[in-house]
């Protein structure tokens, strides 16, 4: 198969899963040398592809320790946070597919006194795997569990601007800031913040696994595997398409590489570029590209030369 042919190959299989458009399915096809006719033949046919519901999902994932928690503060790498958050939890907002945060477990959420003050509205209708109702409590709970005194929580540095977050009811949560932080939403969408109920204690049950998401944990088995059967009351109907999902620590790469092959596993996370042709070449397999949130930063001394230049800097 000729390399023009893979990346055909790829892109029909990217169009049948709605990764790219008909346009730019097309743009590629032409450069590709195929007529248009051809080119709108093949996308037609890729995109008649219809999702389907029910079955399990395996996913082959680089990460995994034993001491991996349930404490949604500990999660530590990509298992923690694919399998015990992606899965099993929500926090009050979340990022979507272009990076812009929206209302998650929050319906909604408004600024005042110039961002220092932040309001969030609990979503209704939302529920713990236990039937539980989601309230205002539970999430005061949920993001206090990250501040108290001895906390180990990844998150509690991310929350040290939040001076005060308090219940106004049932349905309201307020954080009161110590300044204006128009990006606070994007702070209480990280992935530690899974919003959990809230015991009678006042601390949180992040120890049973309970949370609010689209599958309900079945088994964990820290650095091994965890396994989730889908929520029937999940509030929302675009997501949770699989019946069961079990999620392997699989850390070698060729390892991983070799179960995907063999359908041992459904997906796979951090391929080996050395075999990425390979795999691209198999009809079977899908290879999605994406790029990251991450970025490097580069920190300068602006008081020491040559970084006073501002000529330097830039």
């Amino acid at each position: 198969m000729t390399e023009t042919e893979t990346k055909l190959m790829q892109a029909a299989k990217l169009a049948g899963c709605g990764k790219l458009s008909r346009r730019e399915f097309t743009q590629l096809a032409l450069a590709s040398g195929l007529t248009l006719a051809a080119a709108n033949t093949m996308f037609a046919t890729a995109a008649r592809a219809e999702p389907k519901r029910g079955g399990t999902a395996k996913f082959g994932i680089a990460h995994g320790a034993t001491t991996d928690s349930l404490d949604p503060g500990l999660y530590p790498d990509q298992f923690t946070g694919t399998a015990l958050w992606g899965t099993l939890s929500n926090s009050l907002t979340e990022l979507d597919a272009k990076g812009n945060v929206v209302p998650d477990l929050a319906e909604s959420f408004e600024p005042s006194d110039g961002a220092k003050k932040w309001v969030f509205k609990v979503r209704k209708g939302a529920t713990f795997h236990n039937g539980k109702a989601v309230t205002a409590d539970d999430v005061v709970a949920s993001i206090l569990h990250h501040t108290v005194e001895g906390t180990k929580s990844a998150a509690k540095s991310l929350l040290g601007a939040v001076k005060s977050v308090k219940a106004d009811g049932p349905e309201t949560v307020v954080f009161e800031l110590d300044g204006g932080n128009a990006d606070f939403p994007y702070t209480v969408s990280d992935y530690h913040m899974a919003i959990m109920p809230k015991k009678d204690d006042g601390s949180v049950d992040w120890q049973s696994g309970i949370r609010t998401g689209a599958y309900v944990l079945e088994k964990f088995e820290p650095g091994v595997a965890a396994t989730f059967n889908k929520n029937p009351n999940y509030y929302k109907a675009d997501r949770g398409w699989f019946d069961r999902v079990e999620c392997l620590s699989i850390k070698d790469v060729t390892a991983r590489t070799n179960a995907l092959q063999a359908g041992e596993i459904h997906y796979m996370d951090r391929c080996d570029l050395k075999t990425l042709d390979l795999l691209k070449q198999n009809p079977e397999i899908v290879v999605s590209e994406n790029t990251g949130y991450g970025h490097y930063i580069y920190v300068m001394n602006v008081t020491a030369k040559p970084f006073d230049d501002v000529n330097v800097r830039l």
